[in-house]
Order: structure tokens, then sequence, then C-alpha cells
């Protein structure tokens, strides 16, 4: 039987447009890569998709600097779109 691990994922503006949720739950299996995750959260929605390649991300809080690192415990991924502003 193959590990489950559970994954908080948080979307915030355009991305929350995109996805038309601000929030949800998936199952992975243990050792998904985030590139993987993130390759799965964009199936099926063009529109986020696209808002997917300009984003960054944040797990538990920490930033994602190497997309290939695995998720082997339950954390939350936050979707981080460019902000503008001043």
């Amino acid at each position: 039987m193959t590990a489950t691990v559970e994954v908080t994922v948080r979307y915030f503006a355009a991305a929350a447009a995109a996805a038309g949720v601000e929030t949800e739950t998936l199952g992975l299996k243990s050792g998904t890569t985030i590139e993987e995750l993130v390759g799965r959260l964009g199936e099926g929605n063009p529109e986020l998709a696209r808002v997917l390649k300009r984003c960054s991300y944040l797990c538990d809080g920490i930033a994602v600097r190497d997309r290939s690192s695995a998720v082997t415990t339950p954390q939350t991924l936050d979707v981080l779109p460019p902000f503008a502003g001043g």
C-alpha cells in the first residue's frame, strides 16, 4: 500500500480567481514533488495552469526554491501570483 500525504493548497489573488476556490485539500502519494503537484493543480483548467507558471510557492511558510523537492509530510502549499503595487 502506498502512503498518502494530505496537502492543503491555499490560492491567493489571481490564482484563487482562476482556481474558483481559495482552499482545497488533496491526498497525494508520499514523495510527489512540488512540480508534480503544481502540474496536477492545473490539469483540466487552462487558465489556472497559465497563472501557476508565474506563481511562487510557500510550503508551510517557507519559500519553495527547488520544485523537485518531495512532499512527505502533511503540508500547506500557498500559491502566490505576482503582486503589483507600490
